[in-house]
């Protein structure tokens, strides 16, 4: 497999390269990740069934679709394909930092990657995964409709097909319509998962994020996201909105837009996430 991949990383850069050495790194829970290491070049490698082709193909759509923005930093994909009975994308090798970053700095880069908008409403051009988790990306005109349809309404199904009931589920998704229907917005381009496992600094100090589950949605996605699982520093929040500042009415909105990625932590994982999805339709329905 080391020699198909090193075959088509050559292609892709235009510049021979050879494999002398490979090690496994972290790479989140879904995939097997390497550092494959040549004589003056190295590569992020991670690796699943063949079957998960697409999910790879979408990440490196995604990665390189933010990178395009010049923006914020994301390591670019290079090349993906077959080999072997597994499926596989290659990265660009980014040497991550031991202490923290400038956290306003990670603000303000996101906060200009939100003011790229998309023409065609909200949604992509293809699906993707929020984890393991295959996520619809229709493109729809209005936030509200893509959001009650393709976010939540998705998640409730994947949940009711595992046997939960959550209690006021058709109220929630017609309170959210109601919410979202009176939040003017614009289809920004988003991280889509942006928590804090998924964003870091290199070693020259320069912030980035990874791992995207990209779409068109609103803005404040990515900003609640990040106040999940442990949060990001103020600093954080404090360079985003002296970048783009946050109209009034998110603190309600984070609470709706967090719900998506519980319930899919639900549908991922079981245990407690139910109950705290329950919890949030409560506070979401009083």
């Amino acid at each position: 497999m080391w020699q198909h991949i090193a075959d088509h990383i050559s292609n892709a850069v235009g510049q021979k390269f050879t494999v002398d050495d490979y090690r496994s790194v972290g790479g989140g829970s879904i995939n097997q990740a390497y550092c494959l290491i040549g004589q003056t070049q190295k590569y992020f490698v991670k690796t699943n069934a063949a079957i998960k082709l697409s999910m790879f193909e979408a990440e490196a759509v995604g990665l390189n679709e933010m990178a395009d923005t010049n923006t914020i930093k994301v390591p670019r994909a290079l090349c993906w394909g077959i080999d072997e009975q597994k499926s596989y994308i290659v990265l660009e090798w980014i040497s991550l930092g031991r202490g923290n970053g400038n956290w306003a700095q990670l603000g303000q880069d996101l906060a200009r990657l939100h003011k790229t908008v998309s023409h065609q409403g909200y949604g992509w051009h293809q699906p993707n995964t929020i984890g393991d988790t295959p996520q619809m990306n229709h493109w729809c005109e209005s936030w509200s409709d893509f959001y009650c349809e393709h976010r939540l309404g998705y998640q409730f199904q994947l949940a009711n097909r595992k046997g939960a009931s959550f209690r006021g589920q058709e109220e929630v998704i017609q309170v959210a319509a109601q919410i979202l229907d009176s939040h003017p917005t614009e289809p920004s381009l988003v991280h889509g998962d942006l928590w804090s496992g998924n964003a870091s600094f290199s070693e020259a100090g320069e912030p980035m994020i990874f791992d995207p589950a990209t779409y068109y949605g609103d803005r404040e996605v990515d900003i609640a996201m990040t106040e999940l699982f442990g949060g990001f520093p103020s600093d954080f929040y404090q360079g985003y909105e002296s970048e783009f500042p946050i109209p009034k009415g998110y603190s309600q909105r984070k609470v709706l837009y967090n719900l998506y990625h519980i319930l899919n932590h639900y549908n991922l994982f079981g245990g407690g996430y139910q109950s705290q999805a329950q919890q949030m339709i409560n506070q979401l329905l009083k």
